[in-house]
């Protein structure tokens, strides 16, 4: 018998893993109190445990987790999960993301099918599906998207699909690959207003955001498109307005605005706590520029009560059809 010693393992020599070794030498920034407004359930039920134990059962990864979601426990509850593919490690490092970034590992071909199999177990009516970014990847990991659409469709007919893309930058013919695998929703997030992508975004080019979205209707009209930022960061008002009227004209139907929380000290500061009046305000305003939907709240995130707003969305095409 021969035994193999990890003698590495308890080495103080051993660098500890960092998530995000290139915020690691960042100075500490400021991590403001929430308001009262901000405030969510803490997780433990039965109902919670059990999509915690199909997705540990699968080997899978949910962005719930990886990104720290404050909905993680209300959404789990209901048997909502956004599964993540394409592994746990973005090639990218936003500065208010907390998914762990460095060089990934190769895909895993198996996972479309633990995808199916878990949509199934669950027995979810509508699913999210997200990733990191593969810029290590010819195609940016389009045709794993489109597989991952595939195996579901096939396990689950049923069930409709949301999914939430990177962009796809500098990959020619990515994206045609994804909408040829005919998603119900697509959601690309601008994340926040152009002023701040340098600071915020800097690996992505908010145009190139916006003629993405714009492509997807162009390639199949009858796809929901869906895109959503958060706010706190620094940006100004007639920002995010002009931003409105940029998702529109590339007729995108569903605006999704959230507050920014800040996910550790090394991470991009909140300027501000935004009220829920001027959240309101924000969704007032987004209908009025013609949303088919808009859900604009401190706690409102991508796929929060994803499965009642694509209802909400059907809804609201057969009414303005008619209109």
């Amino acid at each position: 018998m021969a035994v193999v010693v990890d003698t590495l393992k308890n080495d103080p020599r051993k660098k500890p893993d960092v998530r995000h070794p290139e915020k690691a030498h960042r100075p500490d920034q400021e991590i403001l109190r929430k308001p009262d407004w901000i405030r969510v359930k803490a997780p433990g039920s039965p109902q919670w445990a059990a999509t915690k134990a199909i997705v540990k059962e699968h080997g899978l990864v949910t962005v719930c987790e990886e990104a720290g979601c404050p909905n993680l426990g209300e959404c789990w509850e209901k048997k909502h999960a956004t599964f993540m593919i394409m592994g746990d490690t973005c090639t990218r490092a936003c500065a208010f993301c907390n998914v762990k970034t460095g060089m990934p590992n190769p895909l895993d071909p198996n996972e479309p099918e633990h995808i199916a199999d878990s949509v199934a177990k669950l027995g979810l009516s509508h699913v999210v599906i997200t990733s990191v970014d593969r810029d290590d990847l010819a195609d940016g990991g389009a045709e794993h998207f489109a597989q991952v659409i595939r195996a579901i469709r096939a396990r689950s007919p049923k069930t409709t699909i949301e999914i939430l893309t990177p962009d796809f930058l500098r990959k020619p013919g990515a994206l045609e690959v994804v909408v040829a695998a005919r998603p119900d929703v697509f959601n690309h997030n601008l994340e926040t207003v152009p002023s701040k992508y340098l600071t915020v975004r800097p690996g992505a080019r908010y145009f190139h955001s916006i003629r993405l979205l714009q492509r997807v209707k162009e390639l199949d009209p009858t796809i929901f498109t869906k895109s959503g930022i958060m706010v706190g960061l620094g940006e100004e008002r007639i920002e995010v307005l002009q931003l409105m009227d940029d998702l529109r004209s590339a007729e995108v139907d569903f605006l999704t605005i959230g507050q920014y929380l800040q996910p550790t000290r090394k991470h991009h500061r909140v300027v501000r706590f935004v009220t829920p009046d001027e959240f309101k305000s924000f969704e007032t305003i987004a209908m009025a520029k013609g949303f088919l939907l808009v859900s604009a709240t401190p706690l409102t995130r991508s796929s929060h009560h994803a499965g009642e707003d694509f209802a909400k969305l059907q809804a609201a095409r057969i009414a303005k059809a008619g209109a």
